[in-house]
């Protein structure tokens, strides 16, 4: 059983925030790439919590993902607003496209799921060839800190008409000589007759400021880190990332 599985809960535990990401977003492209934004493109896009908003906002937004009840879910969403179904089911670290994005975005963590330096290298040279000089590519992830303990459990609810969603993520082994850390993920689910619990486990593949910088950002030459933020999408307060940085959204300018 995944998580994935269950689109309807998997939507709510992660859009329940969704303006503080949309606002953010909004200004990064407005801040950050060169010329107007008009397409973009969600890899690892889930259930496109933020899709049709950015569609309603006049962007035109392509999303694609493993999960088939994900996508699925998602185009039955963008067609009920009166959006073009743009997501398809594909592979984050091989596709191509036959017309290149202003920007892209992936905010979430998603890319951690990518357990080897090979896939996380190929997502790279992926999304250098979908994005246009100039545009740039939002993507955010918690680093492994070398100074201080890094966070090892969160908890949050999530609330939309009668569902409510209990998450709680806790850290199961961390294997930084392996770089992966294990992590447990339970839904606590209630609903005004039935309450549920789901559970499922993955692995998310681990980062210092160095191994994401240099040792995997410096090899995609196309590429450049031109700002940083942390996850309380501040666009007036960029953060400087340091060895104790845990949580940070980098801006990769495709050059």
């Amino acid at each position: 059983m995944s998580l994935y599985d269950y689109p309807r809960y998997y939507d709510l535990v992660y859009g329940s925030d969704w303006k503080a990401e949309f606002d953010f977003l909004t200004g990064i492209f407005n801040q950050h790439v060169t010329g107007t934004t008009k397409r973009l493109l969600e890899p690892a896009c889930g259930t496109g919590r933020l899709m049709f908003r950015l569609e309603r906002a006049g962007l035109e937004v392509d999303g694609l993902d493993l999960s088939e009840k994900a996508v699925d879910y998602c185009n039955r969403r963008l067609r009920k607003h009166g959006f073009r179904e743009s997501a398809w089911v594909g592979d984050m670290t091989d596709f191509k496209v036959s017309q290149k994005y202003c920007a892209a975005f992936n905010t979430i963590n998603s890319f951690r799921h990518l357990e080897t330096h090979q896939q996380a290298l190929n997502h790279l040279r992926c999304m250098a060839r979908a994005i246009r000089k100039g545009g740039v590519y939002v993507l955010g992830l918690h680093l492994c800190p070398e100074i201080g303990q890094p966070i090892e459990e969160e908890s949050w609810l999530a609330r939309r008409g009668h569902l409510c969603v209990q998450t709680s993520m806790w850290l199961v082994e961390r294997n930084l000589s392996k770089r992966y850390e294990r992590y447990h993920m339970q839904y606590d689910i209630w609903t005004p007759t039935n309450h549920q619990v789901l559970d499922d486990e993955f692995n998310f593949r681990t980062y210092t400021k160095q191994q994401f910088e240099s040792q995997l950002v410096g090899q995609v030459a196309e590429f450049k880190i031109t700002a940083a933020y942390d996850f309380s999408y501040d666009l007036q307060r960029p953060i400087e990332v340091d060895h104790a940085t845990e949580d940070v959204v980098y801006i990769l300018k495709r050059v």
